[in-house]
């Protein structure tokens, strides 16, 4: 047993250090990837495979962002097992260049670079705002 003081920090500190890890393990997938509205929505496929980016980097990245990393294949069939999507990839990525549909996969720094990035430039607007202020 924890003492009250004890329990409200490791809960706090859990709570902050599994926040950080959420968003790190989402944020690489779709942050700077089109977002798809009103008119401009193509077919299923499109949307699914167009929309999100699929990180890749061997086991270690796949264990770390546990089989999230496979976004494109979690899009287009949610309900497959985790261990399944790595071998669905190939699969998704091959019939994508054979129908010329853009298939995006970047290693785990550049995802998070180019999210950054994304999220730097979307800023731009209030910083500007700040600045004329």
């Amino acid at each position: 047993m924890l003492s009250p003081g004890k329990a409200v920090a490791f809960l706090a500190v859990n709570q902050c250090l599994f926040g950080v890890y959420l968003g790190c393990t989402f944020a690489p997938n779709h942050k700077g990837m089109p977002t798809l509205t009103g008119d401009e929505r193509p077919d299923f496929l499109r949307r699914q495979v167009l929309t999100p980016r699929n990180v890749h980097g061997g086991r270690l990245t796949d264990v770390m962002l546990g089989g999230l990393n496979y976004q494109i294949e979690h899009h287009l069939f949610p309900s497959m097992p985790t261990p399944d999507l790595r071998r669905a990839q190939v699969i998704v990525r091959d019939y994508c260049a054979e129908i010329g549909v853009p298939y995006h996969s970047t290693k785990l720094i550049r995802s998070y670079r180019k999210a950054l990035t994304h999220l730097h430039q979307a800023g731009e607007p209030i910083r500007q705002q700040r600045r004329a202020s």
